[in-house]
């Protein structure tokens, strides 16, 4: 059974980073895309960012220039360096793959992000 396992999320003041990462344990075959979603109290989810198997990456444009979406192949695992944060960064952030040639959804926990102004 796949389980993707969010950490790195807490409290930092605003213009300082955090480093999320997301784990998997379970096979994940043919993976499409691995990426990052947040979802603010009230809001919906939203994609932060995406890298794809071929190594192509997307961003939400409010992040562009300040996150970074990276993977490590071997571990299948996906990370997400993000600078400069703003109070409206403030989200639980998900960590999501699309596999199985897009027939898997896999997502996880979430992971806690508050930045204080």
């Amino acid at each position: 059974q796949v389980q993707l396992v969010e950490s790195g999320g807490g409290l930092v003041q605003a213009g300082g980073s955090l480093r999320l990462s997301c784990v998997t344990s379970g096979r994940i075959f043919n993976i499409i895309g691995m990426g990052w979603y947040r979802q603010a109290p009230g809001k919906q989810r939203e994609l932060v960012a995406r890298i794809y198997g071929g190594g192509g990456s997307d961003y939400a444009d409010s992040v562009k220039g300040r996150f970074t979406i990276s993977r490590d192949n071997a571990r299948n695992t996906v990370y997400l360096q993000m600078n400069s944060l703003k109070p409206e960064d403030t989200a639980v952030y998900y960590c999501n793959f699309i596999a199985c040639g897009l027939a898997c959804n896999y997502w996880g926990q979430g992971t806690q992000v508050t930045v204080s102004s």
